[in-house]
């Protein structure tokens, strides 16, 4: 179960404890955020102004939680192994 302010770093894959139907809801974000996607505000500027941020819900509507997803300057380790057919 998530916490109230509970903290995690991620690019491509779901961090650890991470809730998978949450991570479902965010991912895409996320991903985009972690790979540029941070000189225009997401949404079309609309309501959320600032650039680098985005905002969303979980799909679990017995157990909400609205997720705040930043940019940071951290670099993102590859700590996978490539798998080519």
């Amino acid at each position: 179960m998530l916490r109230k302010g509970q903290v995690f770093y991620a690019d491509y894959a779901k961090p650890d404890g991470f809730c998978d139907e949450a991570w479902k809801a965010i991912y895409q974000y996320v991903f985009a955020l972690a790979h540029g996607a941070t000189k225009e505000p997401f949404y079309y500027g609309d309501w959320i102004s600032k650039a680098g941020i985005a905002i969303c819900s979980c799909n679990d509507g017995l157990r909400p939680a609205i997720f705040k997803q930043e940019a940071t300057n951290e670099e993102s380790p590859i700590n996978y192994i490539l798998v080519q057919d």
